[in-house]
């Protein structure tokens, strides 16, 4: 599977000024269904972008708004900042919210950049779980994602969908959403809180600033820069299934309709990734945080055998990032890169040693769940003491590729 976490032009949307109608997302693109296949990126023809629609516009607008928070003082781009990838800016594992901003998260905040084409969660043909939003992938639409920040008691802590509607009444930009969605709209409560979650799923979708497609490695596969030697053995090993074997899951060639590479096929892996003690809510040993299987997501519960797996994330501005897994244990790309090839060749770098001098791996899951933990393919495929799958020379060129995929390259 992956080597990480495992820690377009959009057609305008005419709605409908009734407020009872539901609107449904625009349709979603190209989508992946297994690791080989096409990657669902964008076409390299689709490089200008539309004229953003009304309902995107006010999206903007409800993105910055931190007025909708109970604090008054967090909004979605808190944050989700454009200038680091729309990620946090600091290396806090989680970030703190709640009504008087002090509560602590429980899950690393992701990017929100190149998830416009994410698909709604299934399993495929072969029983595997792709798709859906958020590191559980419990959301199947960018807009119904959009639900969790603005009620979680950790994050914007609205009581309900009804107090966030008359907090946007109150917005300066009331009628601006009245013009896109009618104006009638708050006759009807839910209807309101839909349409809002739905302006902020077509902002993300419309504006070209979330998925830009112009990394210095976008340039490289149109034949406008040419890679660095140690960039060129970075994707190399990135695509060997015997060494780093990344592209497994993080698939990095164009798709067979020319499309640009997203860097996951949107899967799930369970990696036994270390307990992060700085997250307040592991102070309870009987807390585990089991990504598909729970807290958070209910409906899979009984699926023993999805506990503790997280959906693979894009690796495009992975370079940027602060913090890397589902629950923010490591803090340097490079930590994150050297915990995959060695997590089980070299156990006690990332796992308790106790006084018998054995190591407690994979101290994030009770015993029962431990068999769950990816250890069959490249490079977990390794026993204490083994060589790594990559040596350090070898680590240093995957992180000069991995820094290929950030966003705004200027030759």
């Amino acid at each position: 599977m992956s080597f990480f976490n495992k820690i377009a032009l959009f057609k305008t949307v005419h709605i409908s000024p009734s407020p009872l109608l539901r609107c449904l997302p625009v349709a979603i693109v190209g989508l992946l269904s297994a690791c080989g296949g096409s990657s669902g990126g964008q076409s390299q023809s689709e490089v200008q972008a539309p004229q953003m629609s009304a309902a995107a516009l006010v999206g903007e607008k409800i993105f910055k708004d931190s007025s909708l928070s109970a604090s008054g003082k967090m909004s979605c781009a808190t944050c989700h900042l454009p200038e680091n990838a729309y990620a946090q800016t600091n290396d806090l594992s989680v970030q703190l919210g709640g009504s008087d901003m002090s509560v602590p998260g429980l899950r690393a905040v992701p990017s929100l950049r190149y998830l416009h084409l994410t698909p709604a969660f299934g399993f495929d043909k072969d029983g595997k779980a792709k798709g859906g939003f958020t590191h559980d992938g419990s959301a199947d639409t960018l807009a119904s994602q959009a639900e969790t920040p603005l009620l979680a008691a950790h994050e914007m802590a609205n009581t309900d969908r009804a107090s966030v509607v008359e907090k946007l009444k109150r917005s300066t930009y009331v009628n601006e959403f009245k013009a896109a969605f009618g104006t009638g709209i708050f006759d009807n409560t839910n209807a309101a809180f839909e349409r809002l979650l739905f302006a902020l799923q077509q902002y993300q979708k419309e504006d070209a600033d979330f998925h830009p497609y112009d990394s210095k490695y976008d340039q490289f596969l149109a034949g406008k820069v040419k890679l660095s030697d140690a960039e060129l053995r970075g994707l190399a090993l990135f695509n060997n299934p015997q060494k780093g074997n990344c592209a497994a899951c993080h698939t990095s060639a164009k798709g067979s309709d020319g499309s640009l590479p997203v860097f996951t096929d949107y899967s799930y892996d369970n990696l036994g990734v270390p307990r992060n003690r700085s997250i307040p809510a592991t102070a309870d040993s009987s807390y585990f945080d089991f990504g598909l299987c729970g807290v958070d997501r209910q409906d899979l519960k009984k699926r023993t055998d999805l506990c503790g797996a997280f959906k693979v994330p894009t690796l495009r501005n992975v370079a940027t990032r602060k913090v890397f897994f589902h629950n923010g244990q490591m803090h340097s790309l490079r930590d994150a890169v050297n915990f995959y090839v060695r997590r089980d060749t070299n156990p006690e770098e990332w796992f308790p040693v106790m006084t018998d001098g054995t190591v407690w791996k994979f101290n994030d899951l009770p015993p029962d769940y431990i068999a769950n933990v990816n250890t069959k393919e490249v490079p977990y495929n390794r026993q204490r003491g083994m060589a790594a799958a990559l040596t350090a020379d070898e680590v240093e060129d995957v992180l000069k590729f991995l820094s290929t995929l950030s966003d705004g390259y200027k030759p």
